[in-house]
């Protein structure tokens, strides 16, 4: 009797741990999800020294048109939600100097421009957000951007040089992007 009563209390709490844990699965729950991660990259670097605008001898230093198909692909322009571009110019040298960023399509038509007035050294480095999506620019400028124009200009002599050391002008800019991969 022992036997018996010890097989029917392993049957009842084999019985109530299975129908406990039981839930119907829901297998439909990837339809559900959002997979939406923030992706980073560095967009255009320029470094010029004081020396080359001062040899540059006209107004324009520096002009340059870049292939950039980066946000043009499909995997990035089909999903891209919103995202920031941000701008960091420093100059350090005696000249007054405008650059200037182009977005061009494919056939080399300006889709937007960013523009850098700065004064010569000493100057604080100047950042700027550009946003697109939402709360900014039209998301179509980055889905449709093929290439980047940038040059820069200068506004003041082609003599003078900055008492700062090794006096030049430096843009780097950066993306960062919200990318719905599911």
């Amino acid at each position: 009797m022992g036997k018996l009563r010890t097989y029917a209390l392993l049957g009842l709490l084999s019985a109530l741990i299975f129908s406990s844990c039981m839930e119907t699965q829901d297998f439909d729950q990837y339809d559900d999800l959002d997979i939406i991660p923030t992706y980073e990259a560095s967009i255009v670097y320029l470094e010029t020294p004081e020396s080359v605008i001062n040899a540059a001898g006209g107004a324009n230093f520096y002009s340059q048109d870049f292939n950039f198909d980066a946000f043009a692909e499909d995997i990035f322009s089909e999903r891209v939600l919103d995202g920031v571009l941000t701008y960091d110019v420093e100059n350090t040298t005696s000249k007054r100097l405008d650059l200037t960023i182009e977005f061009l399509d494919v056939d080399g038509n300006v889709l937007d421009v960013e523009s850098f007035s700065m004064d010569p050294a000493p100057t604080a480095v100047l950042r700027r957000e550009i946003a697109y999506g939402n709360a900014g620019r039209s998301m179509d400028i980055i889905r449709n951007t093929s290439g980047i124009r940038l040059s820069g200009t200068n506004l003041g002599d082609s003599t003078s040089t900055s008492t700062l050391p090794d006096p030049m002008v430096t843009l780097k800019s950066s993306g960062k992007f919200r990318v719905r991969i599911k």
